[in-house]
């Protein structure tokens, strides 16, 4: 399979690097192709140009500005999405990637009419949310009820890739990590890659 990995965070030494070289790591050795884009590492612009947005329902959009992001998500069969959890939402960095390259043209078409729009990833079979949290997991799953898992499951993945499996792996209390914890989640990541 071709497995992208997006990270976003930006510290070499975060939990979320040590992550995304574990599935990096874990997938490489199951014989996947291996992709890896890490956003802060190479700067990417989060915000949605004018020109973008300008052509965003024209026959022909602007994607030259995300053509190598572009590319790499058509080709992906599996995404895995690697970044803390900020005020119970995605970083900045990761939702203008998603905003500028799962797009129009790249990862679904308009409906006619403004209808429901068409999933284009037919490629894509999994995604992989690897994420850290400072809260307690009760925070997220019950007062908050999940909110970055509602909406890569439900409005990201099941409006451009319905057919793709789902997989949330969210590390609770992150900025009081144990060894032990570590280990753990470590486990769970390897097991949920090699599925």
């Amino acid at each position: 399979m071709r497995c992208l990995i997006v990270l976003a965070h930006p510290l070499d030494k975060s939990l979320n690097h040590r992550f995304a070289d574990l599935a990096a790591q874990t997938l490489a050795a199951a014989g996947h192709d291996v992709a890896r884009i890490d956003l802060y590492a190479e700067d990417f612009d989060p915000r949605l140009t004018r020109a973008e947005r300008e052509t965003h329902y024209t026959e022909t959009p602007d994607h030259s500005g995300i053509a190598p992001h572009a590319a790499a998500l058509r080709e992906a069969d599996m995404l895995v999405l690697v970044f803390p959890t900020w005020w119970f939402g995605l970083p900045a960095i990761l939702k203008g990637w998603i905003d500028r390259v799962f797009a129009p043209g790249i990862a679904f078409d308009h409906g006619t009419d403004f209808g429901p729009i068409v999933p284009k990833l037919d490629r894509l079979r999994r995604m992989v949310a690897i994420t850290t949290l400072g809260t307690p997991w009760w925070a997220d799953r019950l007062v908050m009820w999940r909110p970055v898992r509602r909406m890569l499951k439900t409005a990201v993945l099941g409006s451009c890739a319905s057919q793709a499996r789902f997989s949330y792996l969210p590390f609770y209390a992150a900025e009081k990590p144990t060894a032990a914890r570590i280990d753990a989640f470590e486990k769970r990541v390897r097991a949920a890659l090699t599925r």
